[in-house]
C-alpha cells in the first residue's frame, strides 16, 4: 500500500458550501468539462431524472415566461398611459374652447362620463351656492360653502394637497354620491387649486379594485391642475 502522502488540494470532505462558491468563482468550469456536465442528472418533480443542461434549458424557458409576461404588462400600461395622454389632450382642448363657466362645467361631466368613463363623478366648487344658481349640469355640479359641516369628513383630505385613491368612508361616499353611494365601491379625491382652493372632483368607481392606495396618482394630479387651470378664468 502507497504511504505517499495525498495532494494538500484533495479534500475527501469537501462541503457543499465550498463546491458552491468554487463553482460561483469559476463559471467556466463546466464548459472545460463538457463530458463531466453532460454525466450530471438531477431529479424531475416528475419523479425521473434530467440532466444538468435540461434543467439549465428548462430554467431558462421559465425566465424568458416571466420576462415575456413582463414585457406585456410594460406595453399594456404603456398603451394605457398613451390613451390616457389622448384623453388629457382632447380635453385640454375642450376646456380652451369653452366659452364661460357653464361651457367649461359641461365639457369636464361629458369628460368624465364619457371620455374617462367614470360611474360617478362629482366636481365640489367652494362658495356660495347662490352665485352659481344658473350653474345646471344635474349632480355632477355642486357649490358649498368651504366652512359646510358636511365636509367635516374630508378635512384629512382637504388639509393635504395631493389626489387620493382607495375605498372611501361611508359619510364620504353619502355625501358626494347621495343615492348612488352603496354602488360606490372606490373612488378617487383630486385637490383643484393649490391646498383645494377652488374645490376638489370626485370620482367614483363600482369596481372596489379601480382605485386603491398604491396606483400612481401623477394622471390625477394633471387633472387636477388642468382643471384649476380652467375654472380660474371664472
Amino acid at each position: 500500500m502507497s504511504t505517499q502522502p495525498k495532494p494538500d488540494y484533495v479534500d475527501e470532505e469537501l462541503s457543499e458550501q465550498a463546491v458552491h462558491d468554487y463553482l460561483a468563482a469559476h463559471p467556466d468550469f463546466f464548459e472545460r468539462n463538457a463530458r463531466l456536465l453532460g454525466s450530471l442528472h438531477l431529479p424531475h418533480s416528475s419523479g425521473g431524472t434530467v440532466s444538468l443542461v435540461e434543467r439549465q434549458v428548462s430554467m431558462l424557458r421559465q425566465k424568458d415566461l416571466k420576462r415575456e409576461r413582463q414585457l406585456k404588462e410594460l406595453i399594456s400600461v404603456a398603451r394605457a398611459n398613451d390613451l390616457l395622454a389622448a384623453k388629457i389632450h382632447e380635453l385640454a382642448l375642450q376646456l380652451m374652447a369653452a366659452g364661460g363657466l357653464h361651457a367649461t362645467v359641461k365639457a369636464l361631466e361629458e369628460a368624465m362620463r364619457s371620455g374617462f368613463g367614470a360611474d360617478q363623478a362629482v366636481l365640489v366648487i367652494f362658495g356660495d351656492p347662490e352665485s352659481f344658481t344658473d350653474i345646471d349640469i344635474g349632480r355632477f355640479f355642486r357649490v358649498v360653502a368651504r366652512k359646510d359641516a358636511a365636509l367635516k369628513p374630508f378635512e384629512t383630505f382637504l388639509d393635504g394637497s395631493s389626489a387620493r385613491c382607495g375605498q372611501i368612508r361611508d359619510s364620504q361616499r353619502e355625501v358626494l354620491f347621495r343615492d348612488d353611494a352603496e354602488e360606490i365601491g372606490s373612488a378617487a379625491l383630486v385637490p383643484i387649486g393649490k391646498g383645494a382652493e377652488i374645490g376638489f372632483l370626485a370620482v367614483g368607481s363600482v369596481d372596489s379594485d379601480r382605485f386603491h392606495p398604491g396606483m400612481s396618482i401623477d394622471f390625477l394630479t394633471r387633472l387636477g391642475e388642468l382643471i384649476a387651470s380652467a375654472l380660474k378664468r371664472y
